[in-house]
């Protein structure tokens, strides 16, 4: 029973939260699943995570190459690895926050980050994208961790992060799961766990 389910939204949409939730309802019921995050997941991913969010600032193409790196080593080592063995995957951000930050945030053309994309991940696609979304002036006000070098990028930079997303969203309504960010808690994670269960 592989699935493979990633979470996307802005900076302080919650995810990590409903993250955390639908992991602890899966494991609740015996369900093989791990949980990734970009960059990060990998000794590899790790140290580009640092590089990224607190180094110096780098020009946009070198920010995009970076991610795919990490990317490629993430799904190498550890997320097809795991699919093959019949597990879940509960990825926290994947391909699409590229194409928001580094295409719709960064001005990068689009289509050469989707060939980026498909070299570092073979073509893995998820089998449900769940947006949180909401206004950005409430989710960066959530924010109650370090700023880092996207934190830092001025309110513009966030809002065409914004209306990447809703394109994407449009553009591939079977596969996204649009919620509501603003909603308690609660409700988001009982709204994705009957989403959830419809894929299993």
């Amino acid at each position: 029973m592989s699935c493979f389910i990633v979470f996307e939204g802005g900076d302080g949409s919650g995810k990590s939260t409903q993250v955390n939730s639908l992991l602890r309802r899966l494991r609740r019921r015996n369900i093989n699943v791990i949980r990734t995050h970009e960059p990060g997941g990998t000794t590899l991913g790790q140290a580009l995570r640092r590089l990224l969010k607190l180094g110096e600032p780098m020009p946009p193409i070198s920010e995009l190459m970076l991610f795919e790196a990490a990317r490629a080593q993430l799904i190498d080592k550890v997320i097809r690895p795991f699919l093959e063995e019949g597990g879940v995957v509960i990825a926290d951000r994947f391909t699409s926050s590229t194409i928001t930050y580094q295409g719709y945030g960064r001005g990068l053309d689009h289509e050469l980050i989707d060939r980026l994309n498909h070299e570092a991940t073979g073509g893995l696609e998820p089998d449900l994208t769940v947006l949180l979304d909401l206004p950005v002036e409430t989710a960066l006000a959530r924010k109650n961790s370090a700023a880092d070098n996207f934190d830092d990028a001025p309110l513009d930079f966030h809002r065409k992060i914004r209306l990447g997303y809703g394109a994407l969203a449009a553009a591939n309504p079977s596969g996204w799961f649009v919620l509501d960010g603003q909603r308690t808690p609660d409700e988001l994670s009982r709204e994705i766990w009957a989403k959830v269960q419809t894929i299993l």
